[in-house]
């Protein structure tokens, strides 16, 4: 197998190809396929109207959707998983996942969702941003990633709980069904819109994920040693910690709960970049948007009599993965 420096560039390249082919193919596919002649019309505006409304306004932002969702997770898993240096670690180890879908849950049980449009968006990034202060702060007081796995840990406990409780409490059927297909997580009906509102919690997310990849190349070290050649250990925890926070916050709000991305993505990549935390992160990004994209599209293509949910697709591809990559770690450490 190439080294990771022999690979990054082409390989990066290929994954680029790769999701531009996925986000076409997704505006190919669908309830009703259309050729590629039709679909190319249609995003340079020369299509029929009907055409150009299937393509731009409802499967283009929805593959965009996926694909950036995608991204946000599998950079995020990639950074979490060379700060902790822990194949295993995925965006919602930290508790901020839990958080968002927490607040989420919490607006549809109030009746706040039925607000507006912004209603839903807005309570996930606030709870993302309650959820990564909560750990930035741990990040800023403790020394150990032990420490602060498990406080993740237990925040995640905590959601889960607080959830589960607002579902047993749902004041109507038609509350907890809301409820239920948020935490199932899809990426149907998204507009432009929902996108531009995430955007800007996304993008310094990623800004602050890819400020901290050297540190996490010196972290392959061990802390003694990365501390030793002048890493400064919280503030590299913190900016992780932030750029997870946002990144996800932004994920959770455009798509609900979407899990085990955050770990394929940067499995797959790792030994394609010689283990290098800072090499993976934009190869995660691009893979993660690529294999949501095409769980997407299998989403719509599964003929069922409604349309299943993309974070149930995603549970089901990701979970014999994880353990797998579980299974691998336990022999190498035997």
């Amino acid at each position: 197998m190439r080294t990771g420096s022999a690979w990054s560039v082409p390989g990066t390249a290929a994954l680029m190809l790769a999701s531009l082919a996925a986000l076409f193919a997704a505006s190919l596919l669908g309830s009703t396929p259309l050729e590629a002649e039709r679909v190319l019309a249609a995003l340079l505006g020369r299509g029929t109207v009907g055409d150009q409304l299937v393509v731009v306004h409802i499967r283009l932002p929805r593959s965009l959707t996926a694909f950036t969702v995608g991204a946000a997770l599998g950079a995020s898993g990639a950074a979490l998983q060379g700060l902790l240096r822990n194949p295993l670690a995925e965006p919602g180890v930290l508790g901020v996942s839990a958080m968002a879908s927490l607040a989420a849950t919490a607006a549809l049980y109030t009746g706040y969702a039925a607000a507006s449009a912004w209603s839903m968006p807005t309570a996930a990034i606030a709870g993302a941003l309650a959820g990564t202060a909560l750990i930035a702060f741990a990040a800023l007081r403790t020394a150990s990633a032990v420490t602060l796995i498990l406080i993740g840990v237990g925040l995640s406990s905590f959601a889960g709980a607080a959830m589960n409780l607002l579902m047993s409490l749902a004041p109507n059927p038609f509350s907890l069904a809301d409820m239920i297909n948020w935490m199932l997580g899809s990426v149907a009906n998204r507009s432009f819109l929902d996108l531009a509102f995430a955007a800007p919690f996304l993008v310094a997310g990623l800004c602050l994920l890819f400020a901290a990849r050297r540190g996490l190349s010196a972290l392959t070290l061990g802390e003694e040693a990365a501390s030793g050649v002048g890493l400064n250990l919280r503030q590299q925890r913190l900016l992780v910690v932030l750029g997870t926070g946002l990144a996800t916050g932004a994920a959770v709000a455009l798509a609900g709960v979407i899990g085990f991305v955050g770990i394929v993505a940067p499995h797959i990549v790792r030994p394609m970049v010689d283990h290098d935390p800072a090499r993976s992160l934009l190869p995660s990004a691009l893979l993660g948007g690529v294999i949501l994209v095409l769980a997407d599209i299998g989403v719509r293509l599964v003929p069922t009599t409604s349309e299943l949910k993309l974070g149930v697709v995603a549970a089901l591809i990701g979970a014999p993965a994880f353990i797998w990559i579980a299974m691998q770690r336990r022999s190498v450490h035997d």
